[in-house]
């Protein structure tokens, strides 16, 4: 695990970036093409502005979309979709490739489906994500199912993940949030090269002591990252606060 504390918001955001940046640049160097999956909310703001900057031969990357609300469409201001498209995808004319959640799809399993069969077989190099309030990865909220295969999968989200959403203004009131989202699976995330986790804000610090310092355990679903062999966990000081030593 390597940890690293930043002074701002956005000097966390342009070392996460440089961080995936460095390993997805060494992917297309080895193999000629690269895998990225990319991450939405209000943690990822800094990292994908710097990200998009970064000086890479995009049209050999492919990205895949880590989460996104069922029932809600690409137009809603809340679409992780619409989110991607704005700050990340239309950002980079060159990109390879972009696959994207259909959280609104008429059958959800045949869409869950569909993911798993576009990202079968595939090396993911970095994988952008944070880390919830309530200790999500993606949308795993907890008790998260450490054990399934499936790439993708439909959840439940908990009052506590969906009160995170409203807080962050994506959604006026609590009753406006969807409670169910296809999100990719802990495994799935786990079997990425490099994970790269920016967290800031202090109402992350709880959710970071737990993952870091706690034992791993589907009641914290981050936790997982500490048997991952190449994480890179980005914090600002608010959120490194409560880790042991401030976490330095």
């Amino acid at each position: 695990m390597h940890t690293r504390i930043h002074d701002s918001k956005d000097a966390l955001g342009r070392a996460a970036a440089a961080c995936g940046a460095e390993e997805i640049k060494a992917a297309i160097a080895q193999k000629g093409a690269a895998a990225i999956v990319v991450a939405t909310g209000a943690s990822q703001f800094d990292t994908l502005a710097h990200l998009v900057t970064a000086d890479l031969d995009w049209s050999k990357v492919t990205a895949f979309h880590l989460d996104e609300y069922v029932g809600i469409s690409p137009d809603h201001p809340a679409s992780f979709r619409r989110y991607l498209r704005e700050r990340f995808v239309d950002k980079l004319p060159a990109l390879g490739q972009f696959v994207e959640i259909a959280g609104d799809a008429a059958d959800l399993q045949a869409e869950v489906a569909r993911l798993g069969n576009l990202i079968a077989g595939v090396e993911i190099d970095v994988c952008f994500a944070g880390i919830g309030e309530n200790g999500h990865l993606a949308f795993n909220d907890p008790p998260a199912d450490f054990e399934t295969e499936a790439a993708y999968l439909v959840v439940e989200l908990d009052e506590a993940c969906r009160r995170q959403q409203m807080g962050e203004g994506w959604f006026a009131t609590l009753d406006e949030v969807p409670g169910q989202a296809i999100s990719m699976s802990i495994r799935q995330m786990m079997k990425s090269r490099r994970l790269v986790l920016s967290v800031p804000d202090s109402r992350k610090a709880q959710a970071v002591k737990a993952s870091l310092e706690g034992s791993v355990t589907p009641d914290v679903p981050a936790s997982m990252v500490q048997r991952h062999g190449d994480v890179w966990l980005h914090l600002d000081g608010p959120s490194a606060s409560l880790l042991q030593n401030g976490g330095r």
